[in-house]
């Protein structure tokens, strides 16, 4: 999404969490959106999880030019505070581990993400999260569910669809046995959307 001005070095931000690690710690990322089916790091394992404190909205926008426009602009998945989410942890390699960091965290919000702690069938595991701070600059926890949803049914950008983002990723948690009651009334409102454009804007 397009990057306001705001203080942040993924460099910097990658070393402090990994200073955070004790020795042999394995690092965990919490997936509960795009990373979910868009990996920007080698996976060595991946687990079920549930983080408690946090839940999945669209709350941070606005994405004018990945999966939304200038016209059109986009909202996109982050956790907001209360509440519980269910997702995926996944245990990054070692291998080139720094540099795999430093480029997720360049392809994320310029916020540090959060430490938390995620429930998996195996137990508990320590892990970084992707949250919204609500005084960051693109947070807009404000609107409604119909506002979303106007915004999912028009916004396209370089990378395709917000719809397609919408569904890639209940598909995605649907794969691991989750239905996200969220998710599935933002499908039905934005389906219903959809359904009202013309067939030649539908096709686009």
């Amino acid at each position: 999404m397009n990057r306001p001005e705001v203080t942040f070095c993924a460099t910097t931000t990658a070393k402090c969490v990994l200073s955070r690690l004790s020795e042999g710690e394995p690092l965990w990322v919490f997936a509960f959106g795009s990373i979910l089916w868009k990996r920007r790091f080698d996976v060595a394992e991946e687990r079920p999880a549930r983080v408690r404190g946090w839940h999945r909205k669209f709350c941070l926008g606005p994405d004018t030019r990945y999966r939304g426009n200038p016209g059109a602009p986009g909202v996109m998945l982050s956790l907001d505070r209360g509440g519980q989410c269910a997702g995926k942890v996944l245990r990054m390699a070692d291998a080139g581990r720094e540099a795999a960091l430093v480029h997720l965290l360049e392809n994320e919000p310029p916020i540090p993400p959060a430490w938390v702690t995620a429930k998996t069938p195996q137990g508990q595991v320590r892990a970084i999260a992707f949250v919204i701070d609500k005084s960051f600059v693109g947070y807009c926890g404000g609107l409604c569910e119909t506002e979303v949803a106007d915004r999912l049914a028009s916004s396209v950008g370089m990378w395709g669809s917000m719809a397609e983002y919408l569904m890639n990723t209940a598909r995605h948690l649907e794969a691991i046995g989750i239905r996200d009651s969220y998710l599935a009334r933002m499908e039905a409102l934005v389906a219903e959307r959809l359904a009202r454009l013309p067939d030649r804007a539908r096709a686009e």
